[in-house]
Order: structure tokens, then C-alpha cells, then sequence
């Protein structure tokens, strides 16, 4: 008999941990469901969307590289996110239609909400989709001057434009400026990649060092970070956050958080 199933799809996506959260929370609450991956190539995008659309059982997926931005020309977009974040992480049918919405900007602000960072220095490394979502919530906190280090300057600077913060783009390389925020949303230093090379030591003491990178969990930015003594995030907690919200979406049911402790443990295991 079939049931009800939502999947996280990319390329890579062997690596992902989201079916692991879900089907922890699947398990916990006793539903009829499921959580897939599937591995989708750029090219494969669109017949992908086809099939699922067909897929009566079909309740939605999540979305990591590359399709993050591909995918807003493909579903519709009732909550302007394409205007407002400009990518999207979640996608899921609603009636008979396919609509999608990001809940990465809340799952990466979660972890730091409480920390003191309006009117403060904050750097973020890279500018694909995750970037986009991490921007967004930093808009709204009122943070700033924010710089973007990049390969590509030029795509760096239209993103700060774009969500009306002050700042400086610079190449990867650059040295690092003092922040009190130091945010990876880069695929550098995730297991199969390049390493993400660069030097924390401009930053202050009371710095924070967040990488949305989860494989390895513990990446080499992390660990220089710990090494300096600097309050460090692990991409586990905008991992799960963003999860919460799409789950509720897929199955409409808020996951057992006050088990996040049991699902930590068997995501490190």
C-alpha cells in the first residue's frame, strides 16, 4: 500500500542527513510516511517536477545544490519569495498546484537569535542560494556593514544591492575583516570538496563562526575557530530548523523538538 512521502533532492545528495531527520520524526510520531532522496541533475530538473506533480503520494521536497535558484522559474511562488530571497528550499503541492518557499532564512537565524548583532560587522563566504536565504535574515536583523567574500565579486555586490544592505564585496581570498559574525554558506570544506582556506585571526574574541556546512560536522573552519575559543554553529542547527518548518508542511504535523537532543546523538553517530 502506498503512503504519503516528501524526498530532499540535489547532485550531490548522497551525503544528505535530511532523510534521517525526518524519518526520526516520521517514526517518533507514528505517521503513515515517508522521506526519500533523489538524486537530480540540473538537467533533469524539470522532468523531475513533471513526475512529481503526476505522483499522488507525492507530498513535496526539499531543495540543496545546485537547484536552489533553478527551481523558481519551475513552481509557483504565492509568497513572492522570488522577489524577496530569490531562492527556494522547499517545494510542495498545495491543492492542485506546486508551490515553493524557503524556510532556510529561519532555520539559520534560529540558533543566533539571541545574540546581539544589529549595527554589527558581519562577513558571509559565498553567494549561491544558501547565501541568499542567510542575507535575507541578516536584512531583517539589521545587521551591518556586511562583507561577501566570493570567486566572483561582481555577483557578490549585486547580492548585497539586492537586499538593500551596506557593505563590500571582496574576492575569496581576501583577508579577513573584523566581524562579529563569520558565516560559511560555500559548499568549501564539505567532505568531496575544496578546502575553505582562510584566516580567523582578524577576528574578535567575542566572534561567532557559523558554518551551514554539516559534512564534516566539525569542518576546518570550525575547528580553527574552536581552537582560537570562538562560540562556533554547526550546520546541524540551520539543518534541523529549516527541516522543522518543512516538515509541518509536508505532513502537517510539528516534529517532537523536545527530542532534538536524541536526534543530534544519532546524526553524529
Amino acid at each position: 500500500m502506498s503512503k504519503p512521502f516528501a524526498e530532499v533532492i540535489g547532485d550531490p545528495i548522497a551525503h544528505s542527513k535530511s532523510p534521517l531527520i525526518h524519518n526520526f520524526w516520521i517514526d517518533a510520531l507514528g505517521l503513515e510516511a515517508d522521506y526519500r532522496r533523489a538524486h537530480v541533475k540540473p538537467e533533469q530538473l524539470t522532468e523531475y517536477l513533471a513526475q512529481a506533480r503526476a505522483d499522488p503520494d507525492w507530498r513535496g521536497c526539499n531543495i540543496t545544490i545546485p537547484h536552489k535558484v533553478a527551481v523558481l522559474d519551475l513552481v509557483d511562488d504565492p509568497g513572492g519569495v522570488r522577489g524577496s530571497i530569490g531562492a527556494m528550499n522547499t517545494i510542495l503541492r498545495q491543492g492542485d498546484t506546486v508551490i515553493g518557499t524557503n524556510t532556510d532564512a529561519a532555520g539559520f537565524w534560529s540558533p543566533i537569535a539571541d545574540a546581539d548583532l544589529a549595527g554589527k560587522p558581519v562577513v558571509v563566504i559565498g553567494a549561491g542560494g544558501a547565501a541568499r536565504a542567510v542575507l535575507f535574515a541578516l536584512a531583517r536583523a539589521g545587521v551591518g556593514p556586511v562583507t561577501i567574500l566570493n570567486r566572483n565579486v561582481l555577483k557578490a555586490a549585486a547580492l548585497l544591492s539586492s537586499f538593500g544592505l551596506k557593505g563590500k564585496a571582496l574576492p575569496l581570498a581576501s583577508t579577513l575583516p573584523a566581524a562579529a559574525l563569520v558565516v560559511n554558506t560555500s559548499a568549501l570544506g564539505m567532505t568531496g570538496q575544496p578546502p575553505l582556506e582562510i584566516d580567523l585571526s582578524p577576528l574578535p574574541e567575542n566572534a561567532i563562526v557559523y558554518d551551514i556546512v554539516y559534512a564534516p560536522l566539525e569542518t576546518p573552519l570550525l575547528a580553527q575557530a574552536d581552537a582560537r575559543g570562538l562560540e562556533t554553529v554547526d550546520g546541524l542547527e540551520m539543518l534541523v530548523g529549516q527541516a522543522a518548518l518543512a516538515f509541518e508542511l509536508f505532513f502537517g504535523v510539528a516534529p517532537p523538538r523536545d527530542r532534538d537532543d536524541a536526534l543530534r546523538d544519532l546524526l553524529i553517530a
